[in-house]
């Protein structure tokens, strides 16, 4: 495909980089001409340095032949004109990042549409929605649900004392032989596996697991997991990720909002009914003393600043707050985040990535997540009629090396893969992969 991507920073370099593995023709236009200046010597990605709503620069994009025009620039009304205006220029489709909730609302989709953006993305909003997702399931490191919750994926970190240390999966599979789970995938010492029956499972294993709603009491149980009981949470942060999860959560939860910004508190104040608002600094050991830190449940640090939102996970763990969530936006950071003890990590960069990638393959994808602290995705692919994936049992498929059938979705009804099942045409099929992979997965489904 062709795609041109505006930019004006990380986000749209990350997205870059993603679709280039993907061997599409990638067109940066960016603001900023010392960093296009920085891609150019490091990748073959073609850069335009100017301003996207232009009609010029983005003809100079050549537009007219663009098969996908992404804009995820901060300020959405640069997004918002760019998509229009690209569209109206020849672009098939565009997709533009937003910031206000409100664009969300299926009325205004529909407003948006009718202008020619085909698709909105709002990272906030959906980090929020990862956060409320995580504290009610809490037993999971990050999960992410499938055909509205008929399979799901969770990551379960193997400590000590879970049932499924020092085993193989053939042994596992033979002392409880009609599971409603899968294991896809095991992250140890920063390489990942696609497990086989031979495979042991060891201590501090990130297992991902892909799971029938009727397996997940048992998925938890073998790994060692219990189930908290959220009550008290403090937030730090009140932008757009921080409040959008407090106002969803404070008529169930007790909320304490940390936020340095005074102005941001007023408004807060404002905005939350039922959130307890303290403007202050969350860094401060005293601050958190005096506010109770010790009796938490829950932690969640999603201000702008990666570094403060690990330091304070990191000082809740101390206090024995069981669950802590980070939003880190440096990707480098993901890995030792979570190996220094923080249970979550959430970063839009790669909420974006999940959102848009969908729309750059040739095969059906309903939904993709882009894992965290891993290279590889997961996807829910739908089974074309007369796709190789229909015409024999799974164990007769040739599935590429670095990909795992985890589970398929027929109509209301989830199965969990094993090799005498046989895919059918418009079954919902989640699959795991690693990036060299996906191409033979997409041609299994076409």
């Amino acid at each position: 495909m062709n795609i041109i991507i505006a930019g004006d920073g990380e986000v749209g370099l990350h997205l870059a980089k993603e679709l280039a593995n993907e061997n599409h023709n990638i067109t940066i236009v960016d603001p900023h001409e010392e960093l296009l200046k920085m891609v150019e010597s490091h990748t073959d990605l073609m850069t335009i340095t100017g301003d996207s709503t232009s009609i010029n620069v983005l003809r100079n994009a050549n537009v007219k032949k663009a098969d996908l025009l992404i804009s995820v620039v901060h300020d959405e009304q640069i997004n918002i004109i760019t998509s229009i205006v690209g569209k109206k220029l020849g672009a098939k489709k565009t997709i533009a990042r937003v910031n206000s909730m409100e664009n969300l609302d299926e009325e205004n989709r529909k407003v948006f549409y009718e202008l020619g953006i085909d698709a909105l993305v709002c990272p906030e909003a959906i980090a929020a929605e990862e956060i409320i997702t995580l504290l009610h399931q809490t037993a999971a490191t990050e999960i992410f649900e499938f055909s509205e919750g008929k399979l799901s994926l969770f990551l379960i970190k193997l400590e000590k004392g879970a049932m499924v240390l020092n085993k193989t999966l053939n042994e596992i599979a033979s002392e409880v032989p009609h599971l409603d789970f899968r294991a896809v995938a095991i992250h140890r010492n920063s390489t990942t596996i696609i497990p086989k029956g031979e495979d042991v499972f060891l201590e501090n294993d990130l297992s991902y697991v892909i799971s029938k709603p009727s397996g997940v009491e048992e998925l938890m149980r073998m790994g060692g997991k219990q189930k908290i009981d959220i009550r008290n949470i403090m937030i730090v942060g009140g932008g757009r990720v921080g409040r959008t999860a407090a106002k969803r959560l404070e008529k169930e939860l007790n909320i304490k909002l940390f936020e340095f910004d005074k102005e941001r508190c007023i408004y807060l104040t404002d905005y939350l009914e039922d959130t307890l608002i303290i403007n202050g600094d969350a860094r401060d050991i005293q601050l958190l003393e005096d506010e109770d830190i010790r009796s938490m449940d829950a932690f969640i640090a999603v201000t702008d600043n990666s570094e403060t939102n690990i330091l304070t996970c990191l000082h809740a763990r101390k206090y024995g707050v069981q669950k802590t969530i980070a939003l880190v936006e440096n990707i480098d950071y993901i890995d030792i985040s979570q190996n220094i003890g923080i249970d979550t990590i959430i970063n839009k960069k790669l909420i974006t990535a999940s959102y848009i990638i969908r729309f750059t393959m040739g095969a059906e994808v309903t939904s993709i997540k882009c894992l965290s602290g891993i290279d590889a995705e997961a996807m829910e692919l739908v089974a074309k009629p007369g796709s190789q994936i229909t015409k024999k049992p799974i164990r007769k498929l040739k599935i590429p090396d670095g990909a795992i059938i985890g589970g398929i979705v027929r109509g209301d009804e989830s199965h969990i893969a094993t090799g005498d099942f046989q895919v059918a045409e418009n079954d919902h099929v989640v699959v795991f992969t690693l990036p060299h992979a996906i191409h033979k997965v997409e041609k299994l489904f076409s």
